[in-house]
Parts: C-alpha cells; sequence; structure tokens
C-alpha cells in the first residue's frame, strides 16, 4: 500500500506553501513528491490530519426575478497571464463557515447579496487539482439580487463581474477561458429548465 512518509516544508508564504513528500510506493520504493498547500505547517495537511475543512468557497449564484442568468467573474489571473472566467471564490477566513465565506466573498468580488440554499451534500467539500495539492473547496449556492458593481474588491484584484444568461454562457464555454470547476457547473446551468438550483430539492 502507498503511504507518505517524511515530508519537509520549502516554502514560507502568506497564501500557498510548497512541501516535499517522501512518496513511498506500495512496492516499497520512495521518491520525492512536491505538493502546494494552503497549510501554513506539516501537520496541518491533509495528508496529516486526514480531515477534509474546506480551504475556500465557490458560489454558484443565480440572478433575476426568472432565475435565467447566472453571476460569474472575469478575472485576470497571473499564472496565466491572462482573463479566466470563473464563479465567484474566495479562502475561508479563520472563525467562518462556508455560508459566511459565501456571503462576504460574493459581496466582496461583486456587490451583490447573496441568499444561501440548503445544499446538503452538494456543499461538502470536494477536492481541486488533486495531483499537485490538497486544497478543497465547498461550493454554495444561492441567489443574488442588487446591482453589480465592483467597489469592495482589493486593489490587487482586476475582476469584471458578468451576469450571463445561457447563451452567453454557451459563447464563453466556446470562447474563452474558463475554469474547470466553473466549466462544469455552467454545462449544468445551460441543459436545465426553470430554476438552476431546483435539481438540491432532490438530492
Amino acid at each position: 500500500m502507498s503511504k507518505v512518509g517524511n515530508i519537509q516544508k520549502l516554502s514560507n508564504t502568506p497564501y500557498l506553501n510548497f512541501y516535499e513528500f517522501e512518496a513511498v510506493y506500495r512496492d516499497g520504493r520512495c521518491a520525492p513528491y512536491y505538493v502546494a498547500s494552503r497549510a501554513k505547517k506539516c501537520e496541518d495537511l491533509k495528508a496529516v490530519t486526514q480531515e477534509n475543512k474546506a480551504d475556500g468557497v465557490i458560489l454558484y449564484g443565480v440572478y433575476g426575478e426568472k432565475k435565467d442568468k447566472v453571476v460569474l467573474v472575469r478575472q485576470f489571473r497571473y499564472p496565466l497571464g491572462g482573463y479566466c472566467y470563473e464563479f465567484p471564490a474566495g479562502l475561508v477566513e479563520k472563525g467562518e463557515d462556508m455560508l459566511e465565506a459565501g456571503i462576504r466573498e460574493m459581496y466582496e468580488e461583486t456587490g451583490l447579496v447573496f441568499t444561501p440554499k440548503e445544499a446538503g451534500c452538494c456543499s461538502k467539500p470536494f477536492f481541486t487539482t488533486i495531483g499537485m495539492t490538497d486544497e478543497s473547496c465547498g461550493t454554495v449556492y444561492g441567489y443574488c439580487s442588487g446591482d453589480p458593481n465592483n467597489r469592495h474588491q482589493e486593489a490587487s484584484e482586476d475582476i469584471q463581474v458578468v451576469i450571463a444568461d445561457r447563451d452567453e454562457c454557451r459563447r464563453i464555454l466556446r470562447e474563452e477561458n474558463v475554469a474547470i470547476m466553473c466549466a462544469y457547473m455552467l454545462m449544468h446551468f445551460i441543459a436545465s429548465e426553470g430554476d438552476p438550483l431546483a435539481f438540491l430539492d432532490t438530492i
């Protein structure tokens, strides 16, 4: 059985750190394996705690009286050197639960008021890019109201708020850079009829 041996922390930065794991293969051989993590200490890594606590939240916000639009952001992402379409998202701060983080992040990034909907197992944290990081994010589903604006964004953020109907979502998927978690949910949004969040009532 494969397992993790010794772990060494290789960096010390505020939001993301780099770790060298000793990967012990199932045949007993060992090799270095490099992991990026939000954890600040080795003992906080999910490989150590075996706990899946959400590092961040992704916000699936439905907009409009007819519930026929979705709230997206078009954000400059340095690893791409360009813009990418995403759902609003952010880190869960110390002392927050996912719903509190979702309401705060939606307001900060878009200026909109976010009313979460009960989502049960659909809001548990799931892993993002599991081959390189232990980061996990929960999705918070809900309804948005108000007028979009960027007045509460940080100076370091380059975020454009996009209110997209199904036709615009089709165009975005065809033509633009899109984060994979956003892409899957846009496919769901396009295929849905009526309230896109009605599926939560059946799970």
